[in-house]
């Protein structure tokens, strides 16, 4: 039975307890939230793996068909030893990412309040107006257009699927996570091998509009509406993980539990400050690695090989995202409670590879590759371990404001990457 449109009556109680043990109705949602955070992602992974391709679109004057230019020529200022496009692809993940981060800031304000019907049906309307538009598109604008579109898709998508996991069983997350890295690894990879099989851009763009059209079909007609648990399922050890770690309790204001807006701000306020210790770590896990993806990914160039440079940088893309869909789905087998080790080693591979583009010391691209797929492992593992965490710490009734705001850390970390890496791109293009 699907979910009816008048759905966010749920809202209005207390969330049920979130119970990992594997019965059989949870073996039969958990894998329509794998499904939703594959489509969800899957027009935002999609457009950053073609961030080289619009940008190419500019300095391929009379090309309405977007194919594949090629082995890229060198960049038009000669004097410098990289073959720069004349825009950084961070101004392709820009708009893939600010209109996300207006929506989760909105999202702890009310946004997380409405309906959540009306919230699928336009995200799935604004990720098949993405693909569209980039498709046709004859101007880099036009295209990031549709790119803000795929933004907007994603970012609602995960504000909406998170806070909704807060009314099924705990093990979901782990299946979202799963299902959003695998949004990486498959969009990365049919982008690169539709185009790699001769296919052009637009029309391997066209070939994707199946994947918005799935979104509404697993939410509206295949996820089951969220039932009442009984609460003596859980055994100890999961009711004793399932305590309020993060303090988030602000007194109510009467037995009828209508509690004023100052109080319900104060409540909100606690339990974001109590999150802190997980989204600072996955801000900083993000801003490194794509200021790796966007801001480097189009610098590490080899031309001593038989790819070209949008080929190489399409390959960049799908390694990380095959790391990122790896540690994503391995949750169940690996949990990983202190995430600022993460972001440490995240930083470190952003030391790296920054050194590198400035140096050239790495004269391998498979050393390259390599590092690219550490890289998404560790990018993977600080998002679900983070969320997880946050599950587990957080009391029922908090739950779904928590998911809400800290989803907002991985956008904020991925939106001063791209503002930072635009001036790096400029500055290193014009280096001889």
């Amino acid at each position: 039975m699907g979910l009816q449109a008048g759905y966010h009556i749920y809202m209005e109680r207390e969330p049920q307890g979130l119970d990992g043990s594997h019965t059989r109705r949870e073996m039969k949602i958990c894998p329509h939230f794998r499904l939703l955070g594959l489509c969800n992602n899957f027009s935002y992974v999609v457009m950053l793996s073609a961030a080289h391709d619009i940008l190419r679109h500019e300095q391929a004057s009379g090309n309405q068909s977007h194919a594949d230019p090629g082995p890229t020529p060198i960049s038009p200022n000669s004097s410098s030893r990289f073959d720069c496009n004349s825009v950084s692809t961070a101004a392709v993940l820009l708009a893939d990412i600010l209109p996300t981060l207006v929506i989760k800031f909105l999202a702890p304000l009310g946004l997380h309040l409405l309906p959540y019907s009306p919230r699928v049906l336009v995200s799935g309307i604004c990720s098949a107006g993405s693909f569209i538009l980039v498709a046709f598109s004859q101007s880099v604008v036009t295209s990031l257009c549709g790119v803000v579109l795929a933004s907007i898709s994603s970012g609602l998508g995960e504000v909406t699927f998170l806070s909704l996991t807060a009314f099924y069983p705990r093990a979901v997350i782990s299946w979202w996570s799963s299902g959003t890295g695998g949004a990486g690894l498959l969009g990365a990879l049919s982008y690169l091998g539709l185009t790699q099989a001769g296919l052009s851009p637009q029309h391997t763009l066209l070939s994707m509009l199946g994947i918005p059209a799935l979104l509404l079909v697993s939410y509206f007609l295949l996820l089951t509406s969220p039932e009442p648990q009984d609460p003596g399922e859980e055994d100890e050890a999961e009711t004793a993980a399932r305590q309020p770690l993060i303090a988030t309790e602000a007194p109510e204001s009467k037995p009828g539990r209508r509690w004023s807006l100052g109080l319900v701000l104060l409540s909100h306020l606690l339990t974001l400050q109590g999150l802190l210790h997980y989204i600072i770590p996955l801000v900083l896990v993000y801003f490194a690695e794509y200021f790796i993806n966007q801001g480097l990914f189009e610098l590490l160039f080899f031309r001593n090989t038989s790819l070209s440079h949008a080929q190489q940088y399409r390959w960049y893309q799908m390694l990380y995202q095959a790391g990122v869909f790896a540690s994503r789905s391995s949750l169940h087998c690996c949990h990983i409670r202190f995430t600022w080790a993460l972001a440490v080693l995240q930083c470190l591979n952003l030391a790296l590879l920054l050194a590198d583009v400035y140096l050239s010391f790495l004269s391998s691209i498979y050393l390259i590759f390599l590092i690219i797929l550490y890289e998404g492992l560790l990018g993977g593992a600080a998002y679900a371990n983070t969320f997880h965490n946050i599950a587990l710490e957080t009391s029922d009734k908090h739950r779904e404001f928590a998911m809400a705001a800290a989803c907002i850390s991985d956008t904020l970390g991925i939106s001063l990457s791209g503002i930072l890496a635009l001036p790096l791109h400029d500055f290193l293009c014009h280096l001889s």
